[in-house]
């Protein structure tokens, strides 16, 4: 789990890193954007099954966005996370048709998230209005994890 979700991420920047810093100008910045979990922002008690592993690996993930974005800005590039809740996907399919209204239950907005409540987040941290933003989490998650 940390291998896949932690170490792939961090080799996978600093081999990038090179075209990134040539990418980024003062106002444009290159841009990593990595994709944490509601999961590493809070201890999850929504489903019955515990997710040790990869709720650590996502708060590395997290802890990793911070520590890169002081270390990668003044060469111009900006990192930051979005940390999603429920989304429908093939990772969460099965979690999501046995345990649907739980989950809902759970969360203040009581839905799952739709593909666009995630792209436009993703668009934000790409485009020149997220030029500004760095070492953010953003959840995406319905205000699940600030409960």
């Amino acid at each position: 789990m940390l291998d896949l979700n932690l170490a792939a991420l961090f080799f996978l920047t600093r081999d990038v890193t090179p075209m990134l810093e040539r990418a980024g100008r003062p106002g444009d910045p290159g841009r990593v954007i990595n994709i944490g979990s509601m999961d590493g922002l809070h201890v999850p008690t929504i489903l019955p099954t515990p997710t040790f592993a990869y709720s650590a690996s996502k708060a590395a993930v997290h802890h990793l966005t911070r520590t890169l974005a002081v270390a990668l800005a003044p060469r111009q590039i900006t990192v930051n996370a979005i940390a999603p809740g429920f989304f429908e996907s093939k990772m969460t399919a099965q979690t999501i048709k046995a345990h649907r209204q739980a989950i809902e239950d759970a969360c203040p907005l009581h839905r799952i998230g739709s593909p666009e409540e995630m792209a436009g987040v993703a668009i934000y941290l790409a485009s020149r209005a997220g030029a500004y933003t760095n070492g953010a989490v953003i959840p995406v998650d319905g205000g699940t994890s600030i409960e």
